[in-house]
């Protein structure tokens, strides 16, 4: 017993020794604004108010995903504190938010600062203050470019990549169509409706017999949908934000106008854009999907998303398990976590940044099955890759194989 417990303080001296030696590596801790032994502080813009609101939820669970996680430990000891402010999906004012968290609150990150309309507005900005602007709430092709803004980079599946295969769809499946596409009149409608072209090419572009616009600060898109269906279009193709894709799945079914219609991924909430449309005027929409319906049975006794019930049970009781920008929410906090993870003791704005651009084969099991998110420093395409889902009445359901632009 003597030599055993003499042979262990041996070794617990070893261990210290080798402890003293190493220390100073170890402990050899880098922090950039915002980012301390106790704490790193992160900002973002959310449209709690206006015309886009219906996607503050993403915020408020983001909120709440951090004090679990602060609940836990935080991230190597360190809590997370997320200032997140109204900017009423205003650019105007989502300048003057970012400008306060950037020179005021020294965020060390922006997060999920959410549209592409407030995005392109900070866009620059941010960038020539060298403040990393992550997983940003919007597709937008140009946030994924490293050469001109290499502190930009975006979460969602491209705009473009989306608009791309829903053309792709149409060429294979009814390539006799008439198509009248109705879209947000700003950045990311025109993102949607160039994909749309792109994707089908000079010979399909004649399937388009009509295109109407509609401006954030409009009441109702009532007048746009009458328009499209006197066009004779027999497809709809709808790129609008939640409330107006509402006001639009609506209208044109109580208009008895009943294309083949395809609502984008953002307006795809069974929560907050098809339940108050009517269920039942949503039955045949198409979209397109990257992360598991949170309405689909088939998911009902999934792990991942029991684990992700349990957590709106605890932390976002106010929150709507039936809208998926919850779910959506959720990937994006987790993959920011890794991020961080990743960046260690070295919290600068430098090492941030480095280690976004380096996710590699990260799998979060709420995305759909067999997908993972990879970026490298010259590909700020986050996701990739998607699937078409059609609506019962009740849920999405997924058909066909995961797709990507060059499928």
């Amino acid at each position: 017993m003597k030599f055993s417990l003499n042979r262990r303080v041996s070794l617990l001296a070893i261990a210290a020794a080798l402890a003293v030696i190493t220390a100073p590596a170890s402990a050899q801790k880098k922090y950039g604004p915002g980012a301390s032994d106790t704490e790193i502080k992160l900002g973002q813009t959310m449209p709690y108010s206006g015309p886009a609101s219906a996607y503050g939820t993403i915020g408020k669970l983001h909120q709440a995903y951090f004090k679990m996680l602060n609940d836990a430990g935080g991230i190597n000891g360190r809590k997370i504190n997320l200032i997140s402010l109204d900017d009423g999906y205003s650019p105007p004012k989502t300048v003057e938010q970012v400008r306060k968290l950037v020179e005021q609150d020294e965020v060390l990150a922006l997060f999920q600062t959410l549209g592409t309309p407030g995005n392109s507005a900070i866009h620059k900005y941010v960038n020539a203050k060298k403040v990393p602007h992550l997983l940003l709430a919007t597709g937008a092709t140009k946030w994924a470019d490293p050469k001109n803004f290499p502190w930009t980079l975006g979460f969602n599946l491209s705009y473009q990549a989306e608009g791309q295969i829903y053309a792709k769809y149409l060429l294979k499946n009814k390539p006799n169509a008439k198509v009248a596409i109705l879209y947000q009149n700003d950045d990311y409608g025109k993102d949607v409706l160039k994909g749309v072209k792109e994707g089908l090419g000079a010979a399909g572009a004649k399937m388009i017999v009509a295109e109407a616009t509609y401006e954030v600060s409009d009441p109702t898109v009532d007048s746009q949908i009458l328009t499209l269906q006197g066009s004779g279009a027999d497809t709809f193709i709808n790129i609008t934000t939640p409330k107006f894709g509402a006001q639009a799945v609506r209208k044109a079914f109580d208009s008895g106008w009943k294309p083949l219609h395809i609502i984008n991924n953002v307006s795809a909430s069974v929560g907050s854009v098809l339940t108050p449309a009517g269920l039942d005027k949503s039955v045949g929409l198409l979209t397109l999907q990257y992360y598991k319906d949170p309405n689909d049975p088939q998911w009902k006794d999934d792990p991942a998303m029991l684990e992700w019930r349990a957590f709106m049970g605890r932390y976002y009781r106010e929150g709507d398990p039936k809208d998926a920008s919850n779910l959506y929410a959720y990937l994006t906090a987790q993959t920011m976590v890794q991020i961080l993870k990743q960046c260690g003791n070295d919290l600068t704005r430098e090492n941030v940044m480095k280690q976004a651009a380096n996710i590699k084969n990260l799998k979060l099991p709420l995305l759909l099955t067999g997908m993972a998110l990879n970026t490298t420093p010259t590909d700020f395409f986050l996701v990739k890759q998607g699937q078409l889902a059609k609506f019962t009445g009740t849920q999405w359901q997924g058909f066909g194989d995961v797709l990507g632009t060059s499928e």
